[in-house]
């Protein structure tokens, strides 16, 4: 079974863990290490001969230029991650809209073809920013991967449905492949485990994740989604003075994280998220169509 393989581009300074101390204006007075951390990781997927999905910050994309170019010239899924890495549910309808549209402009004007998928900074599509599906619809995207059924402080939609599935809105559908997780029974109670990637790889034995991955594909039959950053595989990057809980959340294991990537790479198969999902005329996994909106709700 064929797996989705992601990364979402963006530098050390612009994730969501950092914005308290972490000035929009001052992103360019950081040194920047995207374009050298992303060259690191095509290199790595080329060593595996594998195609990947880059979900790529419009901001990246507007300065880096040529990384863009490279993603798009190795083989890979170019798709969009939104301009400013502003979490949805903190934006308001015409101030999102502004922010896709831009991304999606200037990634096609880079690789001449058309965006397919989006994912929100942060998985910041819950059951507080619905609406932006229908923006998401609206401006011509064909899935999203926004979406983690899980109860986290700063994401999250529990409950919801954990598979590739349609989400049907007002003005069309969009498929959504959710964040992986893994259900599993303890003292009589089932819990719903984040093994998608990103801090839950880091954090967790590379072991665990691969077992529950197989379990997802084997038992369930099921693709699983695979996601991590190009800053995850430099434990060189420069320390951002933050709060004790960003500093664990963004510099936990980053020594350990190639190493697990590289085992779950050897271990699965793994293809762009658009073939995943039979989007660019392969077929793909079928099960879960014609979910409703209400098969998202706790």
């Amino acid at each position: 079974m064929r797996n989705a393989l992601t990364i979402d581009v963006e530098d050390y300074f612009q994730v969501t863990a950092f914005d308290g101390v972490v000035k929009r204006q001052d992103w360019m007075v950081y040194p920047s290490r995207v374009e050298n951390n992303t060259r690191r990781v095509l290199d790595l997927l080329a060593e595996f001969s594998l195609s990947g999905t880059f979900f790529v910050l419009g901001w990246v994309a507007e300065h880096y230029p040529g990384v863009v170019r490279a993603i798009a010239n190795g083989g890979h899924e170019v798709a969009c991650h939104g301009y400013g890495h502003d979490l949805v549910y903190n934006l308001q309808p015409d101030a999102f809209r502004a922010d896709v549209r831009r991304c999606k402009a200037l990634l096609e004007d880079l690789t001449g073809v058309p965006v397919l998928g989006y994912r929100a900074p942060s998985y910041s599509i819950t059951s507080n920013s619905m609406w932006a599906l229908d923006i998401l619809i609206e401006e011509g995207f064909t899935y999203d991967s926004s979406i983690f059924p899980i109860v986290h402080d700063n994401y999250g939609i529990p409950g919801s449905q954990r598979f590739p599935y349609d989400i049907v809105r007002p003005g069309g559908s969009i498929r959504e492949f959710p964040l992986t997780t893994l259900a599993v029974n303890f003292a009589g109670r089932r819990i719903i485990l984040p093994i998608a990637g990103g801090g839950y790889l880091r954090l967790l034995p590379a072991g665990i994740v691969l077992w529950g991955m197989r379990s997802i594909n084997s038992a369930d039959k099921q693709p699983v989604v695979l996601y991590f950053h190009p800053w995850e595989l430099d434990p060189d990057q420069p320390r951002i003075k933050a709060g004790l809980r960003s500093r664990f959340r963004h510099y936990l294991n980053l020594d350990t994280t190639e190493d697990k990537v590289r085992s779950l790479l050897s271990e699965l198969r793994f293809d762009t998220m658009a073939r995943v999902l039979g989007l660019d005329g392969r077929n793909g996994d079928e099960s879960g169509r014609e979910a409703s909106l209400e098969a998202l709700q706790p």
